[in-house]
């Protein structure tokens, strides 16, 4: 195996992992020379009610389907074992413990760097990685606005801003497509698609919860 050097982390519930997760990942990689790409399903995400998350191991099969035929590629299940929250301050200390002098690429979307603030110790995670943010084409950022505030200055410094293909899918998206019936083909792999109707899943309410 490769030595790694410099590693990107991309986490997040994938519920349901799908193309815009995949899309992200790759052009990270490429833009920003990593090595690898982790992507670590989350087991209790702070940000998002519990009850509304589909069980980590439906999630982390999906996600290690969706994967599989990329040598670049990997899953983890750091934070499903890890007991409480998921807390992305936690992981990456746990990588830099277990690889001194890695160099870290936290992978995210303009949709978490909004919520950046109020990560658990966001201060300490400025200091521990570097930042690679996902933009759709034609998205324009200023660090000015409101939204942005109590982001600390430091993590500004240690942020690259890539721009991927404006894929419109979500999971949200995906999930109400499944409970209606109609298709998710082509907007994730066809693996994990199989996946989803194989284990009836999102296909109610009740199917979609915990």
């Amino acid at each position: 195996m490769r030595e790694i050097r410099n590693l990107g982390i991309l986490g997040g519930t994938f519920n349901p992992i799908h193309y815009g997760h995949l899309v992200a990942a790759e052009y990270a990689r490429e833009a920003c020379h990593l090595d690898r790409v982790i992507f670590i399903p989350s087991a209790r995400p702070p940000h998002k009610d519990i009850d509304e998350v589909l069980d980590c191991k439906h999630r982390y099969e999906m996600v290690k389907t969706a994967v599989q035929d990329n040598p670049d590629f990997a899953v983890s299940t750091m934070e499903i074992e890890r007991k409480g929250m998921s807390y992305t301050v936690e992981t990456i200390d746990a990588y830099l413990q277990q690889f001194p002098g890695i160099n870290i690429f936290f992978i995210l979307g303009v949709d978490a760097l909004l919520l950046m603030n109020t990560w658990k110790d966001v201060d300490r995670l400025a200091q521990i990685c570097s930042f690679i943010v996902v933009t759709r084409p034609g998205y324009k950022l200023n660090r000015e606005d409101e939204c942005f505030r109590g982001i600390p200055a430091l993590m500004w410094e240690k942020m690259l801003f890539i721009t991927v293909p404006g894929l419109s899918t979500s999971s949200s998206n995906l999930r109400e497509r499944v409970a209606q019936g109609k298709t998710i083909k082509y907007l994730l792999p066809a693996a994990v698609e199989q996946y989803i109707w194989e284990n009836n899943l999102y296909r109610d309410e009740e199917a979609s919860h915990v």
